[in-house]
This record gives structure tokens, C-alpha cells and sequence, in this order.
């Protein structure tokens, strides 16, 4: 089963929401209070799934805010530089900061992330920030979870969703929970809930889907998607990590795609890896199935390597994987 999408459309996918710094520790193997040394990247996970599908060939936007200041301009020119059109991010002339991610690698299977949120610049995105006529010209509007954590960028996101249905723009809604930005696990629920009735496709973690639901221990999949069916998505993705993934479909399909053998060096970017590759799929004219192999691959590949956004794989490098994995 294939997914249709507008035909006639400039941008593939127009990505909403948060673009800051990742500095990724250089050192492995040791606590960050023993790190000296950290690499410096463009990070945020709506950014990070728009610099993947522009390196897969994928045409696309941007609409968010950051500073003005030097960290906003690097991410700026360096979005810029990987050909995703940035006329749509917004300078914050308030003083506000970009968001700051401070990456531990303890070990392949311990990594964390020491998180500077306060006062960013991309929660102060403002509803009349947001434009129909952009939003207008894509495929894809891809809108990420923590968008929706604060107002007015809460505000500007419902807008923009709101836009996007009216214009038939399909709404790719991908979960990305971060717990820091949110006050309480009711709030979240609230606000994923009704993204996620709005969205075309939803992709998510297990664990994403248990704080949608406000569940305390593990939920199950047909639960889930016996609740989203009943509005508007098509298509959901649940990923269950080294497990591999399931997409149900609104007409009783399920598929299954499995986690690709690599060598992990760190966990983190690998849900946004997996998104840009699934969606590269999908708009491609892929089915799902195929869709699915692409996502584990793009993010076995990028889990291998130091950075999100700069370890984005290619198409070649994506196929190889798979080929490889098929001959063994």
C-alpha cells in the first residue's frame, strides 16, 4: 500500500518547530563531569529530520524562530547550506537563546542529554508568524511534539495544522517527547491527543504513545490505534526500538519492520534518522513496507556515527544496508 500526497507542490516537506545546538561529546566512555571537549552541530529533531530529507533529496522548508545571535546564524547558514529553505525562520529580537543539548556517552547502550531550555527562542514563534501561502506550497507539513509544550508556539502550532487541513497538506505528526519542557504528564496528554486526531500519519515511540494516552504503565498498539482510527489519521507508526516497528493503516493493514545489526556508538538521533527516511519513502511513491526498511536503516546508520544531523545517511548509503542485510 502506497500514501498519495498533492502532486503540484514546490516543497516535499515543510518541518515546523525547533531547530537549536547538539555538542556531542568528543570523548567516549566517560561522565560528562569528566568531557572536556564537545563538537558543535544543528540540532532539534524537527531541523534534524528536515536536514535528513534534503540530504535524500527531498525538498524542503523550515518554519521556526531563533536568535538573533551568533548560534541562530550558524543554524541558519548551515540549514541553508544543506538546501532547505529558510525564508520562514523567524529572528527573535527579544534576547531569548537557542536551545542547548549536551550529549554523555557513557557507553553504547548509556547516553544522556543535559538539556538548556529556558527562555529559547523557538517557543515564542508567533501564531501571525506562521503563513498559509507557505504552508501552502509543500506536501508535507511535519509538526514535532515539543512545539506544543509552551505558548505562544503551542498557538502557532495548532495554526499551522489548522492551515495545513484546510489546504488538504498532509499533517505528519511525530511525538518527539521531551519531559523537561513540559510541566505535567496531564498537559502532554491533552495536547498530543488533539494533534494526533488532526494528523494524516503519527509516528512515535511506544513510550511516546503510553504519554499520549496518559497511561502509567505500557500500553498496546491495537489499543492506540483503535483510539486514532476513530479520527483522522491514515497511518500509524509505532517503533518499539531494537524490536523493530509496526504501521497500521486506517483499512486494516499492518506491516512490520525490523531493526537493522550495526555498531552502536550513541541512542540518540535515531528517531529523527528514521522519519526523514520513512517519509523520503512514502513521497517517493514507496509502500510501506519498503518505507518501514528505509526508516530502520536511516536509523541503525546514523546511531553508528558521532552526530543527528550531520550523520544523516544517503539514498546509496540507506539501499547498501539493505542489500547487505538481505545478502546475509
Amino acid at each position: 500500500m502506497t500514501i498519495s500526497f498533492s502532486t503540484d507542490k514546490e516543497f516535499d516537506v515543510i518541518a515546523f518547530g525547533r531547530a537549536c545546538i547538539d555538542l556531542n561529546a568528543v570523548e567516549y566512555n566517560r561522565p560528562m563531569e569528566e568531557t572536556m571537549t564537545f563538537q558543535k552541530y544543528v540540532g532539534g529533531s524537527p531541523a534534524n529530520i528536515a536536514i535528513g530529507s534534503s540530504k535524500l533529496g527531498l525538498k524542503a522548508g523550515f518554519i521556526g524562530k531563533i536568535p538573533d545571535d551568533q548560534h541562530g546564524r550558524f543554524i541558519e547558514q548551515y540549514m541553508s547550506e544543506k538546501g532547505i529553505d529558510t525564508s520562514n525562520m523567524v529572528a527573535d529580537t527579544e534576547g531569548r537563546k537557542t536551545g542547548l543539548a549536551f550529549t554523555e556517552i557513557l557507553s553504547p547502550e548509556e547516553c544522556s542529554i543535559l538539556m538548556y531550555r529556558e527562555n529559547v527562542a523557538d517557543l515564542y514563534l508567533e501564531p501571525s508568524e506562521v503563513h498559509e501561502d507557505y504552508i501552502n506550497r509543500a506536501k508535507i507539513l511535519l509538526i514535532s511534539g515539543t512545539a506544543l509544550a509552551q505558548s505562544p508556539s503551542r498557538e502557532a502550532t495548532l495554526k499551522a495544522v489548522n492551515l495545513a487541513k484546510k489546504n488538504n497538506i498532509k499533517v505528519v505528526f511525530e511525538l518527539d517527547y521531551r519531559p523537561y519542557t513540559w510541566t505535567s504528564l496531564e498537559e502532554t496528554a491533552a495536547y498530543y491527543s488533539l494533534i494526533a486526531e488532526k494528523a494524516d500519519i503519527v509516528i512515535g515511540t511506544r513510550d511516546e504513545y503510553d504519554v499520549m494516552e496518559n497511561l502509567s504503565s505500557e500500553g498496546d498498539n491495537q489499543t492506540t490505534i483503535d483510539y486514532l482510527f476513530q479520527h483522522e489519521p491514515e497511518l500509524i507508526v509505532i517503533k518499539h526500538g531494537v524490536d523493530g516497528s509496526y504501521a497500521y493503516t486506517r483499512s486494516g493493514e499492518t506491516y512490520r519492520g525490523r531493526a537493522y545489526k550495526t555498531k552502536v556508538l550513541k541512542t540518540f538521533g535515531a528517531g529523527d534518522s528514521y522519519a526523514s527516511a520513512f517519509l523520503y519513502a512514502l513521497v517517493s511513491g514507496e509502500d510501506i513496507e519498503k518505507a518501514l526498511k528505509y526508516g530502520g536503516a536511516s536509523a541503525s546508520i546514523v546511531v553508528s556515527k558521532h552526530s543527528s544531523s550531520e550523520a544523516m545517511p544517503t539514498v546509496e548509503e540507506i539501499e547498501k544496508l539493505i542489500e547487505e542485510d538481505n545478502t546475509h
